[in-house]
Order: C-alpha cells, then sequence, then structure tokens
C-alpha cells in the first residue's frame, strides 16, 4: 500500500496543499500547533471516511471556507494502481467519499480498502478510559480486514437501539409486552453471538504477536496479557438476556450483551492501569499497534498505512529507534511520523541507511526540505 499525493483545500489549518509522498518514510516536522497531527488527520480520513479527532466533520472546514476536501493518490489498492480516493464535506450536507470518482452509497463499503494504523499520544484513554474506548478500538481493527463482523456491528447496534427504544416507550407508557421485546432478543442473540466469536477468536490470535513486539521493544522486562472480558464467555446470550429482564425493564436500557463486553489489559496479572509505569504503558500501546498492524498485514496480504503522531511522546529514544529500524527494512510498508524536532529526526537517519522525505509545517503552509 502506498499514498503517492495527497491534496487539501480549506481542512483544518490549511487552505491548500499538495505533496508528493515517498513510498517508504515521511516525517513531518514543525513546532506544536502547526498542523502535524491535521496532515496525518486528513491521511486517516482516506482509510476510515472519518476524523481520527474530531467527531464533527464539520469542525474539521476551515475557518471561513465553506467545504473541506481531501484527495489521496494510491498504488497497490486491490491489485489496482493509480487509485484516487476524495473526501469532500460542505456544512448542512451530505459527507461525499468517492473512490475512482465513484462515489459510494455506503462508507462502510469503503472501509478495509485502505488499511491504516493510527498511533497518537491519545491511545492512553485505551488504558485510562472507559470500555468503550477499548470496544471501539478493537471493533475498528476487526472491520478493517473483516466485512461480515462490520455488518454484523452495525446491525447490532441498529437493533440494541430499537430494543432501548422500545424499553423507554414502554416505561413511560406503564405497561410491558414481552412478545414485542423478544422480536428484538432473537435477533441481537444471532448478531451478538457472532461477533462475541470473532472478537474471541481475533484476540487469541493477536496475542502472541502482541506479546512478541513488547518483547522486542522492551526486551521481555514484564509479562503481559489481554483478556476479553464478556457475559458470553461462560453463558449463552438467550440465558444472559432472559435473566437481566427484570433490570431492563427498571433501567429502560439494555443492560447487558455484546456492548458491555471489555478488553482487560494486563502486566504481570495486574492492570496495567494501576501497576503499570507510564514508560511501560507506552510500550504496551506501541506493541499492540505494532502487531495490529503484523496481523492485518498476515490477513490481507497488504502492508497497512503506518502513522506515528506525535512518537517521541509515546517512546523514549532508544524504543523510537528500533521502530524507525523495522521502517527502514520495509517491514512496516509506508510510515509517516510527526515530531518536533527536526535534529532529532537527522540524529536517527545518520544510523540508518535509507532514503526517507521530510516536510516542515509553518504558516499553515507545507514545505519539502529533502528528496
Amino acid at each position: 500500500m502506498n499514498c503517492k499525493r495527497i491534496q487539501l483545500h480549506h481542512f483544518k489549518n490549511f487552505p491548500e496543499a499538495d505533496i508528493q509522498l515517498h513510498p517508504k518514510i515521511n516525517f513531518f516536522v514543525g513546532d506544536n500547533g502547526v498542523g502535524k497531527t491535521n496532515l496525518m488527520d486528513a491521511i486517516h480520513y482516506l482509510s476510515f471516511c472519518k476524523s481520527f479527532y474530531n467527531s464533527s466533520d464539520q469542525l474539521n472546514i476551515r475557518h471561513g471556507s465553506d467545504f473541506f476536501a481531501i484527495h489521496g493518490f494510491f498504488d497497490d489498492v486491490n491489485v489496482q494502481d493509480n487509485v484516487q480516493v476524495s473526501c469532500v464535506v460542505k456544512p448542512n450536507t451530505r459527507k461525499v467519499f468517492k473512490f475512482n470518482k465513484k462515489e459510494y452509497q455506503r462508507m462502510a463499503d469503503h472501509i478495509g480498502l485502505i488499511p491504516l494504523v493510527m498511533v497518537s499520544p491519545y491511545d492512553v484513554d485505551l488504558i485510562n478510559q472507559g470500555s468503550e474506548h477499548r470496544r471501539r478500538y478493537f471493533d475498528a481493527v476487526v472491520s478493517q480486514f473483516d466485512r461480515l463482523y462490520l455488518d454484523d456491528l452495525m446491525n447490532y447496534n441498529k437493533v440494541l437501539q430499537q430494543r432501548n427504544v422500545l424499553l423507554k416507550t414502554m416505561a413511560e407508557q406503564h405497561r410491558f409486552d414481552m412478545n414485542s421485546i423478544h422480536i428484538w432478543d432473537v435477533q441481537m442473540i444471532e448478531l451478538g453471538q457472532r461477533i462475541h466469536e470473532r472478537r474471541r477468536s481475533f484476540l487469541e490470535n493477536l496475542k502472541p504477536v502482541f506479546q512478541e513486539y513488547y518483547e522486542f521493544l522492551t526486551n521481555g522486562r514484564e509479562k503481559i496479557d489481554i483478556q476479553y472480558q464478556s457475559q458470553m464467555n461462560e453463558r449463552n446470550y438467550a440465558e444472559v438476556l432472559s435473566e437481566a429482564i427484570e433490570r431492563d425493564r427498571y433501567a429502560q436500557y439494555s443492560t447487558v450483551g455484546i456492548h458491555k463486553d471489555d478488553y482487560v489489559f494486563l502486566m504481570n496479572d495486574y492492570p496495567i492501569k494501576r501497576f503499570g509505569s507510564q514508560g511501560q504503558q507506552k510500550s504496551f500501546l506501541m506493541a499492540l499497534k505494532l502487531a495490529q498492524f503484523s496481523y492485518t498485514y498476515q490477513v490481507k496480504k497488504i502492508k497497512p498505512l503506518l502513522l506515528l503522531d506525535d512518537i517521541f511522546d509515546k517512546l523514549d529514544e532508544s524504543r523510537v529507534s528500533k521502530v524507525i529500524e523495522l521502517a527502514s527494512l520495509g517491514k512496516l510498508g509506508q510510515v509517516f511520523i510527526s515530531d518536533t524536532h527536526l535534529d532529532r529526526i537527522e540524529k536517527l537517519f545518520d544510523q540508518l541507511e535509507t532514503s526517507y522525505k521530510c516536510f516542515q509545517i509553518s504558516n499553515n503552509q507545507i514545505f519539502e526540505l529533502n528528496s
């Protein structure tokens, strides 16, 4: 997978930009707040049809403009070269997303065509925040190589919403109809069982790769693990729903199901949130993202784009050099790295024999520093 060129129009702080990218390694350097992360986010849009940082597309329109557009030009997309992917957003209108100038009617049909792994300082939320953050992350990972999983997940969320609306409406009307609830239960059970099995299977296959990368980054100093926590691990979904019905009636929403699953991050058999140092947590998360990259490549036979946003915030210099070494050897495909210090980048690459491009970002513009 190779993004050859990216064009921006009124996206966040950039009025206009057009850059030719290196097939292996691209560095974005500049002071804090100049737009390095915004450029990373534009690439993320071309993969996931949405921002990594803002839930509202409208917030990404440059102030004073009436639209934004992102155009990416790729090679090796489903064995196609010279592929153009475009995203255009205007206020109060439907987002337009195109593949080779053909508009998608369903954004989900694009997910997985441009596989991407994003490493961000916000990854620490996977450890510190609630289960929803971890579910959303792992769901996004699996959805990039399993279209049926994504469809099941979308359908499950629709069924869950309808069941919750029904529970609330019944409570407001002081009535209860178990037959009506059962209609949604049947669908939740079927979809939920498939989602649960796919999550469980995926994590079991991912863990050995994850543990291998953690050992690579830290020389195996700690024992790490991820446990899939689900009400369905020991019991079937029908039992779980049946036993919770009175609680659901009182709460007026569905209190059990795969939408309550969690992933428990452990170090030496203890929660890393409470017992892991900041450095250990950063290494844990980087190993997880590298495992995501490796597993996605193994399944799709396409190396995902790898975005390392503000990498020195996540790792010390010795661990960063290990990641850069993997990139320089071509094991990570096309990599995008942002940092505030050009000299730090030059120092790293003085030790490695590989070509790269470096782009300086300042005054809302992007300048290529080397070829």
